[in-house]
């Protein structure tokens, strides 16, 4: 397959807005949660920076119809006006757009749930504005977009589908711009009480809520986080790009349950083996990994690695949730910026409390897993320009 050229990224995140803000967290050892009281109950979370909040402040503000927006949706236009930015698109120009977000508006939605509730009636724009259609939809309307815009949620792996769906659309010859990526505003009361349902919910209190990678833990330790990830895709770019998007991959699993992963992850057996494609296993030099945080989550990736690429010739392995926690829906593209950054810098970043925590001098290839209830696991190989 011809590979694709990634030319610009933007985010939102608890990293802050900028990939040198990015950047500079990721050289500090310490994650980036705060504890939250909801319902009684004490749950780590890791929102987006206090100076990102003020930027989307400003933005719900700048327009009248942006003030109706849930945060995922002014999450993804900040993200993506900063993507075209570096990218050097203009507004006009002829590019798809594909948002992703496993919960949608999840904030408006129990806001107008509430209302319905105590006073009896659903409010005006309680419909159009948590529909998932309307994430894309807004974010093609704030740069005018002249090209197809698509919303999905495929759950956790989200926005890497979003990635191999514009990769798709590229290869097709429909545009040669895509804007593809996911984003999250899920720190919602009942959003985390779903979670701490599920039994999977860290503990606060713990100098490292999240032990993503930590092979050895006893018990679930996931944490939310929020933010969005979008990067600029092109088949032709004009200028050298950040990295090529050299394989793409995807699986899916039969489903035993809701939330079934084989205990070795076949599905990203599947989807890693795609992304290599003819390439030796032993050309990636790391992966940057889902990692949930919780037992089987964690330990089932590693092994599908370890049958993949072969437990004496692994790639240095990695994950930002111990960090930044788990974003859901943009998980799969703030993955993406940890391994643009790294290849980028030429320098590997490790999981501070795990004993393998260091990589390889020379970063050309990083592989990005994600994966989502259900088993849908998407792999895609980036590769230095």
């Amino acid at each position: 397959m011809k590979k694709i050229a990634i030319t610009g990224i933007g985010s939102v995140s608890p990293l802050g807005g900028t990939l040198e803000e990015a950047w500079s967290r990721y050289q500090q050892p310490d994650h980036c949660f705060e504890d939250r009281l909801e319902n009684g109950k004490v749950f780590p979370v890791a929102p987006v920076t206090e100076s990102e909040a003020r930027i989307i402040d400003l933005l719900r503000n700048s327009d009248s119809k942006y003030g109706e927006l849930d945060d995922s949706v002014l999450f993804a236009l900040q993200a993506s006006r900063r993507a075209v930015q570096m990218a050097g698109w203009k507004k006009g120009d002829h590019f798809g757009v594909n948002v992703g977000s496993s919960r949608g508006a999840t904030g408006l939605f129990e806001k107008y749930h509430a209302t319905y509730l105590n006073e009896g009636y659903a409010p005006t724009l309680s419909s159009p504005t948590t529909t998932l259609g309307n994430i894309a939809s807004w974010v093609g309307h704030d740069l005018q977009a002249d090209g197809p815009v698509i919303s999905h949620s495929i759950t956790c792996s989200t926005a890497l589908h979003a990635v191999l769906n514009g990769f798709a659309w590229l290869h097709s010859g429909l545009t040669d711009k895509f804007l593809a990526g996911g984003s999250e505003a899920g720190l919602t009361p009942f959003t985390l009480a779903q979670m701490n349902s599920l039994k999977i919910y860290a503990k606060a209190g713990a100098d490292y809520p999240c032990r993503a990678l930590d092979l050895e833990k006893n018990r679930n330790t996931m944490v939310l986080g929020e933010g969005a990830s979008m990067i600029c895709m092109e088949s032709d770019p004009h200028t050298i790009p950040l990295a090529y998007i050299a394989g793409i991959g995807y699986a899916t699993e039969r489903l035993k349950h809701n939330i079934s992963i084989s205990s070795d992850a076949k599905c990203f057996q599947r989807s890693m083996k795609k992304a290599l494609g003819d390439l030796s296993p032993s050309e990636v030099d790391a992966i940057v990994m889902h990692a949930p945080g919780t037992i089987k989550g964690d330990l089932s990736e590693v092994r599908a690695i370890e049958a993949v690429f072969g437990k004496e010739k692994l790639p240095a392995i990695t994950s930002n949730k111990w960090k930044i926690g788990h974003t859901f829906g943009a998980s799969g593209t703030l993955s993406l910026e940890l391994a643009l950054l790294m290849l980028e810098k030429q320098e590997f970043v490790g999981v501070p409390f795990t004993e393998n925590n260091t990589g390889p001098k020379k970063l050309e290839r990083i592989m990005v897993n994600a994966v989502g209830f259900g088993g849908n696991a998407v792999s895609v190989l980036l590769e230095t320009p």
